[in-house]
């Protein structure tokens, strides 16, 4: 049950990470986040077809980072920030990883080159020594 879960939210962060991929996704994303737009108004700003921009809405609604709701004939789009949230702890944590391998590569730089070294790892941040 608990790796079922698991693997949900990594399809959830594998969609965003894809939706996210895309430079005008990315902008699509940013201006939803500060306020309401429809898609038309959306598709206006962007040198490609009204139907492509409503895929990219598309991709970004599926991934969870915007939602869309209907207002007469039109589709308003509007940014999930949680969501967004989501994603910014996500790199925070692979941040965190990547500081603590790096923090390593610069103690063993600073070691003495005539000393031995030792290959066990530090242990991990979560363990207890």
């Amino acid at each position: 049950m608990k790796d079922e879960a698991i693997d949900e939210q990594e399809d959830r962060a594998d969609a965003m990470f894809r939706a996210l991929a895309d430079r005008t996704r990315r902008d699509i994303l940013r201006r939803v986040l500060t306020g309401e737009h429809s898609v038309s108004a959306l598709a206006a700003d962007y040198d490609m077809s009204f139907a492509a921009v409503q895929k990219h809405v598309a991709v970004l609604e599926r991934a969870g980072l915007l939602t869309k709701r209907r207002h007469g004939r039109e589709q308003l789009a509007h940014g999930e920030v949680e969501a967004v949230r989501s994603v910014a702890s996500m790199l925070t944590e692979l941040e965190g990883l990547w500081r603590g391998r790096i923090a390593r590569i610069d103690e063993l730089i600073a070691l003495d080159p005539l000393d031995p070294i030792d290959p066990t790892p530090p242990p991990h941040p979560k363990e207890k020594p």
